[in-house]
């Protein structure tokens, strides 16, 4: 591999770095991000186009940026982080489009409480993001006693009205992707994996012959469903053992979406001004499966409770489970939804920074972020292309970010890794 910098072969004699001279390698980490984030924009993009849905400057941006990392012409910093910007607003594009045409079929999403426990019958547990694998299963199953429950990315579809018209859509089985191995172990039916939030089978994975993977969802061991024909996994989940009617030890609140949100917001303005609610904390993203990472928990917990916390994605698992009261009726915990419904998160931001007569910055509003896979980077450039500052990033930084570029997001943006829930909460509270 020959490196542009240097004029020498990498690795070699004249570069100290494999594939990438010294340098060289700030533009190689913001490379890799602008990859990361182009990944989870096709993932988007790909959930739109199964609606029949696209944006061609979406389209055409990621052959741009394609582009961009596979010439070695353009040494600039400054020009790749306009670049991992630019990516960022494409990314708010695809996610205004996603939720777009999701409300557009299945109505918009009102605040619901669903059962985690299970109810009699057959079971068959979905799990990823694609809300059409979830309707057409729930149409192949109605009548035929069998249950269906969500799992993971999955929970927000029980507020779209045209989903949760289902009656034999039961409930939410389990808690985020890193925790399936037991969670499916320990689920008596089949289990339908909707997109790449999967764990890979092992060799004493006792649901391996239980397994399913739809569309461009793959994994070892599994067999795969062509198109959306569920007659496979429904024959399977009537060969397993009846579910028992059983109350879960808790219920999950989903559905705040930003219309939900918004038909609210003249009581959270009151409550704001009347100095009930003090500060808007966004805890969410994509967490990790390393044993002993209970930050977001702590915080969630420690929060003073005139806090209200917005949460999205899988990383809710991590504390929506727990019983934070309310503020005048509002709930203390709000979720927003799936990953790409970060974008309710941007919209009631928005929305009350015109309220009140500021800026997004100025309202009272901490981002505590949880990162791990390309969806959790699009988002965080998006909102750093909004220009949102002094997000915190957890629960490591991103190996892919070399420290300079760190450094330079943190000058620009105040972008900051987390430390502590006790330090970082006295940090923004004061």
């Amino acid at each position: 591999m020959f490196c542009n910098q240097c004029e020498q072969t990498a690795g070699g004699t004249g570069c100290t770095k494999v594939g990438v001279c010294g340098k060289n390698e700030d533009l190689a980490s913001l490379q890799d991000t602008l990859i990361f984030g182009l990944k989870g924009i096709a993932a988007y993009a790909h959930h739109a186009r199964e609606f029949g849905a696209r944006d061609e400057q979406v389209d055409a941006f990621m052959h741009d940026a394609l582009f961009f990392t596979l010439t070695n012409v353009n040494f600039s910093l400054d020009r790749h982080i306009e670049m991992v910007l630019k990516c960022g607003e494409m990314n708010l594009r695809i996610m205004e489009l996603l939720d777009k045409v999701i409300v557009e079929r299945y109505g918009s999403p009102s605040p619901v409480k669903v059962a985690t426990g299970s109810k009699a019958g057959h079971g068959i547990l979905i799990t990823g993001h694609d809300f059409l694998d979830l309707e057409e299963l729930l149409k192949q199953t109605e009548g035929q006693g069998i249950n269906v429950y969500t799992h993971g990315e999955m929970l927000p579809a029980h507020a779209y009205p045209e989903l949760n018209k289902y009656p034999h859509l039961a409930g939410n089985w389990g808690t985020a992707w890193q925790n399936q191995r037991k969670e499916f172990a320990e689920f008596p039916g089949s289990i339908i994996i909707t997109t790449n939030c999967v764990m890979p089978l092992t060799e004493n994975s006792s649901y391996k012959d239980r397994i399913f993977t739809r569309s461009v969802t793959g994994i070892e061991g599994g067999q795969h469903i062509e198109g959306r024909d569920f007659s496979a996994a429904i024959a399977k989940a009537k060969e397993l053992p009846v579910m028992p009617d059983k109350e879960g030890e808790y219920t999950l609140t989903t559905g705040f979406h930003h219309n939900a949100i918004l038909g609210v917001a003249d009581k959270i303005v009151e409550a704001v001004k009347a100095g009930k609610i003090k500060r808007f904390f966004l805890i969410g993203g994509c967490d990790g499966a390393k044993l002993g990472r209970n930050y977001y928990t702590e915080l969630a917990q420690k929060l003073p409770k005139d806090c209200i916390i917005l949460t999205v994605a899988c990383g809710k698992y991590r504390f929506n489970h727990l019983d934070l009261g309310d503020i005048d009726g509002i709930p203390r915990l709000l979720d927003l939804g799936q990953c790409n419904n970060a974008y309710s998160g941007v919209q009631v931001a928005v929305a009350l920074a015109k309220v009140f007569g500021c800026g997004v910055n100025d309202l009272p509003l901490s981002l505590v972020l949880s990162w791990y896979e390309q969806k959790a980077v699009a988002i965080l450039l998006s909102l750093l292309h909004l220009g949102i500052k002094n997000i915190r990033l957890g629960p490591t930084a991103p190996a892919f970010i070399t420290p300079n570029v760190l450094s330079v997001l943190n000058e620009k943006f105040g972008l900051q890794l987390i430390t502590t829930a006790d330090e970082d909460l006295k940090a923004i509270l004061g």
